[in-house]
C-alpha cells in the first residue's frame, strides 16, 4: 500500500479557534474580492435598499462620483463575511454588535477589496467557558486606501480544559 492510499477518507476542515487563540495586536487578514454590478444588485433586491446611485448607470453618472458605487452596508456586510473565512470564527457563540462605523472613500465596481480586523480586546466574561473579541476592522481596496472602519465585537468560547 502506498501512503497516498493510507490517507484516502481522513476528513479535512478548518481547524477549532477559541477565544484563548487570539490576543491583543492580533490581525487578522482576509483574502480579498471584486466588487462587480451583480454585488450591487443583488444587495438591493435582497435589502430592498433601492437607491439609485447604486443601481443606475445613467442617474450615478450625474453625481459628484460619476459612476454606480456600493451600498455601504454592502461593504461592511463583505468585509465580516472575508473575515470569517480565515477560520477564527468556528466557536462564535454571539455576534454582539457593531460600533463606530466609517464610510471614508466610496467602492466602485471593478474595485477589490479585503479587510485587516485588529484584536483591540479580549476579556472573560462572568459566564465561565465564553469570553469576548472586540475587533477594529479597517476594509482595504486596491490601492490599499481604507474605504470603511468600524469596530466589532463577539462572544467566543473558551477552549475546554
Amino acid at each position: 500500500m502506498s501512503d497516498d492510499a493510507a490517507v484516502v477518507g481522513r476528513r479535512i476542515a478548518f481547524p477549532e479557534h477559541y477565544w484563548d487563540d487570539l490576543q491583543v495586536g492580533d490581525v487578522l487578514a482576509s483574502t480579498g474580492i471584486t466588487i462587480t454590478e451583480a454585488h450591487l444588485v443583488s444587495w438591493a433586491g435582497l435589502t430592498g435598499d433601492i437607491v439609485e446611485f447604486h443601481i443606475n448607470k445613467d442617474f450615478a453618472a450625474g453625481t459628484p462620483f460619476g459612476e454606480r458605487i456600493g451600498h455601504g452596508p454592502l461593504t461592511l456586510s463583505v468585509a465580516l463575511g472575508l473575515t470569517t473565512q480565515t477560520g477564527y470564527f468556528s466557536k462564535v457563540v454571539a455576534w454582539l454588535g457593531l460600533d463606530a462605523v466609517r464610510a471614508s472613500k466610496p467602492v466602485l465596481i471593478g474595485d477589490t477589496i479585503r479587510a485587516e480586523a485588529t484584536v483591540r480586546e479580549t476579556r472573560p466574561t462572568r459566564k465561565a467557558g465564553n469570553g469576548v473579541w472586540s475587533l477594529d476592522y479597517q476594509v482595504l481596496n486596491q490601492r490599499d486606501e481604507t474605504v470603511m472602519t468600524f469596530t466589532s465585537g463577539f462572544l467566543v468560547a473558551m477552549r475546554p480544559e
